[in-house]
């Protein structure tokens, strides 16, 4: 099947806006007694989301099981502690409220809990299709950046391997349902709200800087990029302004729910350097690939120019007259260096814990992939990361 050969299905129920955690009842009402409860690490019993989350699962007659704790880089160690809670307890359904990485760490339970194998090398390596029991995944989610709430991915770290490994599993992995309330993402302090808005961000790059048909995906993300630089401006300065927070939540969850892929090849290099980077130093996630993105974008556009050119003007409203098409596309990375400078991402890998004696091993754990531009050996990557530690 081609790119332009596809099938779409996303079958995950979502409910979106103040107050949707009252739809909960109705799809609790779907499922058997056992719930497991994964969570973080308990902000939301600081802001009340835990207890209303609570109310309702006791309401509905559920036993309740939890699974605190999870990290913003969920490890192995963690899956297989999941995997023991789920299984002993005969888990109907798996509730995750939290962010991504709660909710990617849901759906890696929810397909290794009943696995006969290591859910590690059988998944995560060697990327087999799931032929045991899945159990059900509902997300109610309190940060955006991932996606992961109406997507199969699920990303898990092997700290002794020094692995990140995201898979993206089919559509009967994706969440049932996910409840989208913008009011639980207004107290996220800034940091972990800006890397979000850039996890966003890359997540339309990666899909979008590919390709050179006129392709209606390429308008689409265009348009979802306006959006979150409009509104992600606004959030910083007026974190609890429900119209930006909305506009974000809702960008985060299209630019990665397959819809903008279809029809496309993509190119999902920045994440795999970028979550290599993770396994070495367990940095917040958006920020790592802040710090690759430019460095490669500039490395790949001369392969893309055609693209680069329309993203500098469609999207960063660069002007063209006068100008070379290299200049068009230069001036509209520069714009978007601005953009991440004012909302205070990192650019700089030394900020997220890389040094030079790292470079050999991320290159070595960065996948090599096709569908961009140009397909990078081991020492582009290095060259790469060089130009983060500079920036």
């Amino acid at each position: 099947m081609s790119y332009h050969e596809f099938v779409y299905s996303n079958p995950t129920k979502l409910y979106f806006g103040e107050n949707s955690l009252e739809n909960l009842p109705q799809e609790l009402a779907c499922y058997g007694k056992n719930v497991m409860l994964i969570y973080g690490g308990g902000s939301i019993k600081k802001n009340g989301i835990y207890e209303n989350v609570v109310k309702f699962l006791r309401a509905s007659g559920k036993t309740v099981f939890e699974d605190a704790g999870v990290m913003p880089n969920p490890t192995l160690e963690k899956l297989y502690e999941g995997c023991r809670i789920a299984k002993e307890n005969n888990v109907d359904l798996i509730l995750a409220v939290g962010g991504g990485s709660v909710c990617d760490y849901a759906k890696a339970v929810s397909v290794s809990a009943y696995c006969e194998n290591d859910p590690w090398e059988k998944y995560y390596l060697r990327m087999e299709a799931v032929d045991n029991k899945i159990i059900p995944v509902g997300c109610v989610l309190t940060m955006v950046g991932t996606g992961s709430e109406m997507n199969g991915g699920s990303v898990i770290t092997n700290h002794a391997a020094k692995a990140k490994i995201g898979r993206v599993f089919g559509d009967n992995v994706f969440p049932r349902f996910s409840i989208l309330d913008p009011t639980y993402t207004f107290t996220l302090p800034r940091y972990q709200m800006v890397a979000g808005f850039f996890d966003i961000m890359s997540h339309i790059l990666e899909q979008y800087f590919s390709g050179t048909d006129d392709n209606t995906s390429d308008y689409l993300m265009e348009g979802l990029l306006r959006s979150l630089i409009h509104s992600s401006r606004i959030a910083v300065q007026s974190p609890a302004d429900y119209e930006a927070r909305s506009n974000i939540m809702w960008i985060a969850t299209w630019a990665l729910n397959t819809l903008v892929a279809k029809g496309k090849s993509t190119d999902w290099m920045v994440h795999m350097i970028g979550q290599s980077i993770g396994a070495y130093t367990d940095a917040t996630h958006g920020m790592t690939l802040a710090a690759v993105s430019l460095p490669y974008y500039r490395h790949i556009m001369p392969y893309g120019l055609a693209k680069f050119k329309r993203f500098a003007i469609n999207v960063w409203d660069v002007r063209p007259e006068g100008k070379t098409d290299e200049q068009i596309a230069q001036e509209g990375l520069a714009a978007m260096e601005s953009y991440m400078r004012e909302l205070g991402l990192v650019l700089n890998g030394r900020e997220l814990g890389v040094d030079e004696t790292m470079l050999d091993g991320i290159a070595q754990g960065s996948f090599i992939l096709e569908g961009g531009y140009k397909v990078l050996n081991k020492e582009e990557i290095v060259e790469i990361l060089k130009e983060t530690l500079k920036a």
